[in-house]
């Protein structure tokens, strides 16, 4: 008998081993690759699908692989905080498609041509936000991040929600932000769809520190954030446009 209750002691534990192992391996059911199968467009729709149900979602950017919800969703921006176990004071930016898109949540203070050398591209940029946004959304600042990756995906998914999305990266708060999708395969099942594009950028540190994100919120100046891997090419741009510098 003693040996017989070893014996499915021993056969619980491998089980259990094996449902943890199932559970970590690759692939899963959610995970789709963008580079097989049906065109971008319907990949990008099934995404806006669940976003417009209100599911948390993974996507490549031009920087990271970030999460991704609807910014006008009380209940999925709530979710991106409880997924990262994220402090809830720290903000979350959005994504939108255009640059025109830019001017409907955002109370833009550069002129037009500058918001066009800079985006799309790996810059956040910072600005005053307007009533049509979210309210609970980054609910204590009257500022907001806006990010148009160069990254087709994303912004084609941000083009069939015709609303913003709430984007941050894909990695619980305290660990290093992803350039692939295995790199965060423990939030894979927290996640409705993982959109896995490949690996992203090099093998350097650099490729991870994200977007560079500028604070423009006061007229004919800027604010440093963030350096990220755009700041040299960002910095000469709004130099370029006469804007000066607070530290």
């Amino acid at each position: 008998m003693t040996n017989f209750t070893s014996l499915l002691r021993f056969a619980r534990v491998m089980t259990s081993v094996a449902a943890k192992a199932a559970t970590n391996s690759l692939p899963m059911n959610n995970v789709i690759r963008l580079c097989e199968g049906p065109s971008l467009m319907h990949h990008a729709e099934k995404a806006a699908a669940a976003l417009h149900s209100g599911h948390v979602i993974s996507v490549p950017t031009d920087t990271l692989y970030g999460i991704a919800a609807l910014a006008q969703n009380d209940t999925a921006v709530k979710r991106i905080y409880e997924i990262k176990h994220r402090n809830s004071t720290k903000p979350l930016a959005i994504c939108v498609s255009e640059v025109e898109d830019v001017y409907l949540w955002g109370k833009v203070t550069v002129p037009h041509s500058l918001l066009a050398s800079l985006l799309p591209g790996p810059v956040t940029l910072i600005f005053h936000r307007t009533s049509q946004l979210n309210p609970a959304l980054n609910p204590e600042s009257d500022l907001v991040g806006i990010r148009i990756p160069n990254e087709e995906f994303i912004r084609t998914v941000a083009r069939c929600c015709d609303s913003p999305l709430a984007l941050t990266s894909a990695n619980i708060s305290t660990k290093a932000s992803p350039l692939c999708v295995e790199e965060f395969n423990e939030l894979w099942s927290k996640l409705h769809t993982v959109f896995d594009a490949g690996r992203l950028g090099g093998e350097d540190l650099e490729c991870r520190e994200g977007s560079t994100i500028i604070d423009l919120s006061q007229p004919g100046s800027y604010r440093l954030i963030r350096r990220g891997i755009a700041y040299e090419q960002t910095t000469a741009i709004l130099q370029r446009f006469n804007l000066s510098v607070i530290d």
